[in-house]
C-alpha cells in the first residue's frame, strides 16, 4: 500500500533547505514553501549548495513531493500587458526554481481576468504559461504544474472544476500538467464537501471535469466563510466551517489515495504548524466514516 503524505506548507527561513528539517520536526512527510518572497517582483537567488542540501535531506527523511507555490503577485491572464510580461518572466524564474530544487510540482493560481471575458481569461492564461517554459521543455522529467481552484470571487480564473480542467486542457501539449484542489476554496465556492451525499456529488464533478488521477495535490484547509461565502479566509482543522469529518472522509478516500494532503492553516502561536499536521494524521488514522 502506497504510503499516505501529509504536510503544511513552511517557512524558508535561513535557507530554502531548512523547510525540509522543519518538515521533518513538525512530523510531515511532504511539505509546501515559497522558492522567493511571495510578495516582491525581484527572485531570489538560490544557491546551488542549498537545492543539493534540500534534496539530501528529503531522501534523507522520506519526504516528498515538494510543491511549490507560486509568488501571489504572478496575473498570466491580466488584461495589462504589462502585467502580464512581469507575470510571464516571474514564472518562468518559478519554474526555473522548482527544478533547481528537485520538486515535483508547482501550484499556480491562475489569475484574475478582469477587464476581459472569461474566454479571454483562460486564453491569456494558456498562452502566458506556454511562454514561461520556452527553453525550459527539455529539463521538465518528473515534474508538473498543478493549477489550483479559487474560491469563486467575480474574475478570478478556476473558481469551478469545469475552469481547471479547461486551462490543463489546453495546456496537456505543452506541459505535464494537473490540478490542486483546495478544500476551502472548493467550500466556499459553492461545493459541499461537508455533507456525505454532497461530498460524493462534488467528487462526482470532480471526475466528469478534472479527473482524479489529474488531482495530485489537495491544499487541506478548513474555512472561516460560510460554503458559497467566496471568501478565501483560512482555519485550522476541524475549527471552521467545513469541520474534521470532512477532512477525515477526504484522506480515506481512495480516489485520492495518489495525492498529497498539505496544509495552508494559519501560524497564529508557537507550535500551530504540528498541532495541524498531527491534526490530518489523526484523522487519517481515525476508522473510515460510513459512506
Amino acid at each position: 500500500m502506497k504510503k499516505q503524505r501529509i504536510g503544511i506548507h513552511l517557512s524558508t527561513a535561513g535557507g530554502v533547505y531548512t523547510a525540509a528539517e522543519r518538515a521533518n520536526e513538525v512530523g510531515a512527510n511532504t511539505f509546501q514553501i515559497f522558492s522567493s518572497s511571495p510578495r516582491m517582483w525581484r527572485p531570489t537567488k538560490l544557491a546551488t549548495e542549498h537545492c543539493d542540501r534540500m534534496r539530501e535531506l528529503r531522501q534523507k527523511y522520506d519526504c516528498w513531493p515538494l510543491v511549490i507555490h507560486t509568488s501571489y503577485l504572478v496575473n498570466l491572464c491580466s488584461q495589462s500587458e504589462e502585467v502580464r510580461a512581469k507575470s510571464i518572466a516571474a514564472f518562468h524564474g518559478e519554474v526555473e526554481r522548482a527544478l533547481a530544487l528537485g520538486a515535483e510540482y508547482l501550484v499556480l493560481h491562475p489569475g484574475s481576468w478582469r477587464g476581459l471575458t472569461r474566454e479571454e481569461g483562460l486564453r491569456l492564461a494558456a498562452e502566458s504559461i506556454k511562454a514561461s517554459l520556452d527553453g525550459l521543455e527539455p529539463h521538465i522529467n518528473d515534474f508538473h504544474i498543478l493549477i489550483e481552484n479559487t474560491a469563486g470571487a467575480e474574475f478570478s480564473l478556476g473558481g469551478s472544476f469545469e475552469q481547471v480542467a479547461e486551462l490543463i486542457h489546453r495546456l496537456r501539449h505543452a506541459a505535464p500538467v494537473g490540478a490542486c484542489l483546495d478544500t476551502c476554496h472548493t467550500h466556499v465556492a459553492g461545493y459541499d464537501i461537508v455533507s456525505a451525499e454532497g461530498y460524493e456529488e462534488t467528487a462526482r464533478q470532480i471526475e466528469a471535469t478534472i479527473g482524479f488521477e489529474a488531482v495530485r495535490v489537495w491544499h487541506m484547509n478548513d474555512a472561516k466563510a460560510a460554503r458559497g461565502s467566496k471568501l478565501d479566509r483560512h482555519e485550522n482543522i476541524g475549527q471552521g466551517t467545513i469541520g474534521p469529518e470532512a477532512f477525515r472522509r477526504l484522506l480515506h478516500d481512495e480516489r485520492f489515495a495518489h495525492c498529497a494532503f498539505i496544509a495552508e492553516t494559519p501560524v497564529d502561536e508557537p507550535g500551530d504548524d504540528e498541532k495541524n499536521v498531527q491534526a490530518l494524521w489523526s484523522l487519517a488514522r481515525q476508522a473510515r466514516v460510513p459512506a
